[in-house]
């Protein structure tokens, strides 16, 4: 049975690939706090596909800009691979508060794209992480496009609706075509 949560959980890594013949994984960082892993006993494993399941944290360090997490149980390469692509989350009573202004990359995921006239332009699909800096990945009518993640372009961000405005450069959206 899956479990059900007042707010949806926190995500802040996601596990890309295993690492050393012991179990453990390699994941990108999705938090701007990575010595909370220190402080964690267990955290959600959500896969592809909405399954979601609560294991126990036995270590964490960093590793060159990601983490590397030893799950228990998972004592093998094969098992650590079946745990690719898998976000690694925490209930959000758990979460780090931010700054105003700032937001959670799972919040974003989801979210309509409007431009400042109120035309469609599509729907936040990923946040990738570039060179320091986020970028919004947007699907939409004229495929998918990458929109910078900064206050200059995402005029306004309402979480609770789930809509960002943007003004967008001119030319942005015909980089793809």
């Amino acid at each position: 049975m899956e479990p059900e949560f007042r707010q949806p959980p926190v995500a802040i890594a996601r596990i890309v690939r295993t690492r050393g013949n012991r179990g453990e994984v390699l994941a990108e960082l999705h938090t701007d706090f990575p010595s909370r892993f220190g402080g964690l006993d267990e955290v959600w494993l959500q896969f592809p596909g909405g399954h979601r399941v609560r294991v126990p944290l036995v270590d964490s360090w960093e590793h060159q800009g990601r983490i590397v997490l030893k799950f228990a149980g998972i004592d093998t390469i094969s098992a650590a691979e079946a745990l690719i692509g898998a976000w690694v989350q925490v209930d959000a009573s758990e979460a780090v508060p931010l700054p105003e202004g700032t937001y959670y990359y799972h919040d974003l995921i989801g979210c309509s794209v409007l431009s400042s006239g109120g035309e469609f332009l599509g729907t936040v699909a990923d946040v990738e992480r570039v060179s320091g800096s986020s970028l919004l990945v947007v699907k939409g009518a004229k495929g998918q496009y990458l929109v910078p993640a900064v206050a200059g372009i995402c005029k306004e961000v309402r979480i609770p609706q789930k809509i960002i405005v943007v003004d967008l450069p001119a030319g942005l959206m015909d980089l793809n075509e």
